[in-house]
């Protein structure tokens, strides 16, 4: 059963919601300090889909195993980020003691996204309902939470450094 979202949850969606505060981490990161977050969180550097400029974000990770980080993206399919990564795929991310590793993201259609988002709900039940109801409040309704999977590149020489 569902929990209508409490207060906690209310105060969060705000929090999401306030740009500054999302990006405080960047700069840790960047100054090669995001092993300090763990393997938690993975900011992801990619590039503008009008701009070709280099955009930062950080996410949570809902998922790791070899060669393979997954995240979902909470405010959905118009999250800028996702748009991003939709439009040209090119990404570095930097998750605990690795910094701008190149990757190729592939985003999962909506039945492997469930799944993938149902076994970190198992994983993680108490982070799953806060995040769930967040996303609730946010959305207004049930969501389609997308799930990016971000792997190797095919070709590594591919993806040009941007430095």
């Amino acid at each position: 059963m569902i929990q209508s979202p409490g207060i906690v949850d209310r105060a969060v969606c705000a929090l999401l919601r306030t740009r500054w505060l999302l990006r405080l981490p960047i700069p840790v990161y960047r100054a090669s300090l995001g092993w300090l977050f763990g393997e938690r969180l993975v900011m992801i550097e990619h590039l503008g889909r009008k701009t070709g400029e280099r955009r930062f974000v950080v996410v949570e990770v809902i998922g790791m195993e070899r060669n393979v980080v997954r995240v979902a993206s909470g405010l959905g399919r118009t999250s800028q980020w996702y748009r991003n990564i939709e439009a040209n795929g090119v990404a570095y991310i930097s998750v605990g003691r690795f910094r701008r590793v190149r990757a190729r993201a592939r985003l999962l259609d909506a039945e492997r996204s469930e799944a993938v988002l149902a076994d970190y709900a198992r994983a993680h039940p108490i982070a799953w309902r806060h995040r769930h109801a967040a996303m609730l409040v946010a959305h207004g309704a049930e969501a389609d939470i997308p799930v990016v999977e971000f792997v190797p590149p095919r070709d590594p020489s591919a993806l040009d450094d941007g430095d």
